[in-house]
């Protein structure tokens, strides 16, 4: 590194502040840090902590003139970015700093194929033709690892994985050798597999350039193994910096302590020496139809859970992990009947798979589901109350509306909200409140059977340990089965008596936790645990991107 060089990143003294009608909210204040050319800094801190807001004002790309900066200087090797004219900023973005967003999804353009998207960077900024173009688009796929890149580039984002959605994302952050990258939470929405992929691919391209790396994340571990520095924000202040070592041996502040505490740790109860079995299967399978013609006749299925068996006892938790595709959240609506499937499903001893949906309606309160996205499965039209109510409506539980009412009272103090709370709606809540609204609505109905389809992945890490804290209180209390689908291997850890590995619809792998952890005798199961705790990218070919 060149000493005389200046400061890549330089921001100092940077606030943000919200207008809404006459309110106005401070969402960052009085942040400075730096980065320097080869250099990685890693920004943490929870949601809300004002991480992403940060990275957004570098370039400008708040939404003014409802964002204002009270204060604050953001100089990119000397030059202010701070109020600086538009054809400037349009010579920074995507040019000289590019930017990975957390959500490739969303960041792309659904209508427009890869090669569009690519080549419309190049376009703008380096002025190329389409022929130079197309071959720069070509090289960068290569480059960030898209197997059969001349092939992909017809592709819209909706026909890739999440894996190669988010290589296309770095493709088109890198289209112009940009000297800063600024990648905001660019592993949270992959499995843990295509993370290591994607750190080592970032870490990597990194060294080959040598740029300057802000990296934005919620997730310890990662900065751990990944960045030079850190800085821990909360509420919209930088509280605590310095090189990852030093902070991550002896942090000083309070705040950074909790963060590193914040680990999924300890095991769950055993479970009852002959405890009853509440849910079995043999041989289950569902396969969805492939059509085509203008019939629409069936002409092949897609195995999402092919032959698969499992079971779960009273008071017990069966962890099911794998990658994305791999059948975990099919496996747990097929056993609840939520899609058609094959193979018997004995519920308490009874075959349930023959019951016609008014027979299977009363069994339905005993077998209950908590979805990953809470916000996505609670009405917003609903208040909590109504919502949480709703299942005992269904089922006609409780003698009038007061006595219904009393109830909600009694789950919402079981998972640890404010009962006062049951006339408000959703949007008025946090994640982690949201999910405990879910838990209860499932709560309230006394099952025996709860599938848990990823409920901890969009938390925050201090929130998640405190989600999987209440569902062991819940276990125990009620003595309830737990089917926990997951691909966080920590989380699966800590919660799971038994754990299944699936890939492509099959298990490969199944046993006591703490065996197959332990010791995996398969090297999809190896694959899998050195991603989620060393960060290490699979080398044998076992994961695809």
């Amino acid at each position: 590194m060149n000493a005389a060089a200046p400061t890549l990143l330089e921001v100092k003294d940077l606030a943000v502040q919200f207008r809404a009608g006459n309110a106005r909210f401070d969402a960052v204040k009085g942040v400075s840090f730096r980065i320097e050319r080869g250099e990685t800094l890693a920004l943490v801190g929870e949601s809300g902590s004002g991480k992403s807001v940060t990275a957004l004002s570098i370039l400008q790309l708040l939404p003014y003139p409802a964002a204002s900066h009270p204060s604050g200087s953001i100089r990119f090797k000397g030059d202010e970015l701070m109020g600086a004219p538009e054809p400037v900023l349009r010579g920074i973005r995507g040019n000289r700093v590019g930017m990975i967003f957390q959500e490739p999804l969303t960041a792309l353009n659904p209508l427009h194929s890869v090669e569009k998207q690519i080549n419309e960077v190049l376009i703008v900024h380096r002025k190329l033709g389409r022929g130079a173009a197309r071959q720069r688009t070509l090289e960068l796929l290569e480059l960030v690892g898209i197997r059969n890149a001349a092939k992909r580039l017809g592709a819209f984002p909706h026909e890739l994985s999440g894996g190669q959605r988010q290589r296309v994302m770095i493709a088109m952050a890198l289209a112009n050798d940009p000297e800063l990258l600024i990648a905001d939470e660019p592993t949270t929405a992959v499995d843990v597999t295509i993370q290591a992929q994607i750190l080592k691919l970032l870490k990597e391209l990194q060294r080959r350039f040598g740029m300057g790396l802000l990296f934005i994340t919620h997730d310890l571990g990662l900065v751990r193994h990944t960045c030079d520095r850190v800085a821990v924000m909360q509420s919209g202040r930088i509280v605590e910096t310095g090189p990852v070592a030093e902070v991550f041996k002896a942090p000083q502040h309070e705040y950074t302590q909790r963060l590193l505490g914040s680990e999924p740790r300890g095991t769950p109860a055993p479970v009852a020496a002959g405890a009853a079995e509440v849910m079995a299967t043999e041989g289950f399978r569902v396969w969805y139809p492939i059509k085509a013609g203008i019939f629409r006749h069936t002409v092949d299925h897609v195995k999402a859970v092919d032959d698969v068996s499992i079971r779960v006892r009273a008071g017990e938790t069966v962890g099911v992990v794998g990658e994305s595709g791999s059948g975990k959240s099919s496996l747990g609506f097929g056993l609840l009947r939520l899609v058609e499937s094959k193979g018997a499903i004995l519920f308490a001893g009874r075959d349930i798979q023959p019951l016609k949906n008014a027979e299977l309606r009363p069994i339905r309160r005993e077998m209950q589901i908590v979805f990953q996205d809470p916000f996505g499965s609670l009405s917003p039209r609903m208040t909590v109350g109504e919502i949480v109510a709703e299942g005992l409506k269904i089922h006609g539980i409780g003698a009038d509306d007061d006595a219904r009412d009393a109830m909600v009272v009694d789950a919402l103090r079981e998972v640890g909200l404010d009962p006062e709370t049951r006339h408000r709606y959703p949007h008025e809540f946090s994640g982690g409140q949201r999910q405990r609204i879910s838990i209860a609505r499932a709560l309230v109905l006394k099952p025996k059977l709860i599938v848990l389809d990823e409920p901890t992945s969009a938390l925050d890490r201090t929130v998640q340990v405190q989600v999987i804290e209440l569902l062991r209180k819940l276990q125990r209390d009620h003595n309830l089965a737990y089917i926990f689908i997951s691909h966080d291997l920590a989380v699966v850890r800590a919660m799971s008596h038994h754990v299944v590995v699936m890939r492509d619809g099959k298990v490969v792998e199944q046993g006591p936790t703490g065996e197959v952890l332990a010791s995996p005798k398969e090297a999809y199961t190896r694959a899998l645990l050195a991603a989620a705790f060393d960060f290490k990218a699979d080398e044998s070919g076992v994961v695809r991107a």
